[in-house]
């Protein structure tokens, strides 16, 4: 009897396992060419060229340090570490997504976050997540990593129709981006996580909660001390 229903759950295992790797092949095949149909329609230098193009462009010099810092802890804090995909952050959404049985999870880098917005659409699909890992690694071999990241500051979305950086700083405090204080700074970077939801002309008490979940990981990862972070308030 024992030794029936060890072989009933081998084959059970061996099924599944098959199963997985037959959709991994097939979803990893259509985001290989998702990947390469975009890139073929238009170039990393193209792309990249197109956002530095426009007026509202902010280089990361024009920043200040804090809002670099900022971002940096609350989407992606082994930027600096990793190729366009953290393998720690993948397998921990992976997981997520397993257990719950959804796409709730992304474990996205700066790098890949970057790739979804400038050639993907934001529908959560499996070959779109795909194409989003290829594209990433493409654009770590293109750029160096300071002009991923100035493009993403560039190009992400901030809430109330304002999609870069400028536009955010101006929309919500009028004000240049190099003038924002400190806590402008770590409020800005929180807002993309959820841009309709933190909206801080919308849901000020919200935008207020993310802001303090940013200060927490500038603390954790070692941007700011305890002290400083208490320090920084409106």
């Amino acid at each position: 009897m024992k030794k029936r229903i060890s072989n009933i759950l081998f084959w059970v295992v061996l099924t599944l396992a098959v199963v997985v790797l037959v959709v991994v092949a097939v979803y990893g095949f259509k985001g290989w060419k998702m990947y390469k149909t975009a890139l073929e329609e238009c170039s990393v230098e193209e792309k990249a060229a197109s956002i530095r193009y426009q007026a509202s462009y902010t280089p990361l010099s024009e920043l200040p340090a804090i809002y670099k810092d900022a971002v940096l802890a609350a989407e992606d804090h082994r930027f600096y570490s990793h190729n366009g995909v953290d393998p720690i952050s993948l397998a921990r959404a992976i997981w997520n997504n397993v257990r719950t049985f959804s796409l709730r999870e992304g474990g996205s880098t700066v790098t890949q976050q970057l790739a979804k917005n400038i050639y993907f659409s934001q529908e959560r699909k499996f070959e779109r997540k795909i194409a989003e890992i290829f594209m990433a690694r493409k654009l770590e071999e293109e750029l160096e990593k300071d002009e991923i990241l100035e493009l993403y500051i560039n190009c992400i979305y901030y809430g109330s129709g304002y999609y870069c950086i400028y536009e955010a700083a101006v929309g919500y405090f009028d004000k240049e981006p190099s003038e924002l204080s400190d806590y402008e700074c770590t409020l800005l970077a929180g807002l993309p996580n959820a841009p309709s939801v933190y909206d801080p002309t919308v849901n000020p008490d919200l935008a207020e909660e993310r802001r303090q979940q940013v200060l927490d990981k500038m603390v954790r990862y070692g941007y700011l001390s305890e002290t400083q972070a208490k320090e920084i308030h409106s």
